[in-house]
């Protein structure tokens, strides 16, 4: 199939700040595991998240510009979080980097139960490479 523009005057260009979706969140399957409340959450953190990925939204903000609930935004970042997609540490969310993509946290460890983020980095950098 040959490929056209449909609209050669809107062609994207890399903008000066960072929101670009990585490709590999389809190509890898990552947003296979996400449901759709889940993949809204995550496309509206990556648009606003600086260079390293953090966003300091607050969930106020974020319910109204998703049109979700409480329950919702905390489902959703729970499974961003157990996908491995993002960090979250009340206020800050972090998008995670996708390359040396680990298995979940969940998968990891043998208990359910909740982990300080200090421990679950120092984990990660334990198995790292």
């Amino acid at each position: 199939m040959q490929k056209r523009l449909i609209c050669p005057q809107r062609i994207r260009k890399i903008p000066k700040q960072f929101n670009w979706v990585d490709h590999r969140l389809v190509r890898d399957r990552h947003i296979d595991q996400c449901s759709h409340r889940a993949a809204t959450l995550y496309l509206f953190l990556v648009t606003v998240a600086d260079a390293q990925g953090l966003s300091y939204y607050s969930d106020v903000t974020i319910l109204q510009r998703l049109n979700m609930d409480d329950h919702g935004l905390a489902q959703a970042r729970l499974e961003l979080v157990r996908i491995g997609l993002i960090a979250y540490q009340k206020p800050i969310y972090q998008v995670l980097a996708l390359d040396a993509f680990p298995l979940p946290i969940t998968a990891r460890t043998a208990s359910s139960q909740p982990q300080l983020l200090g421990h679950i980095f120092q984990q990660i950098l334990k198995e790292a490479p």
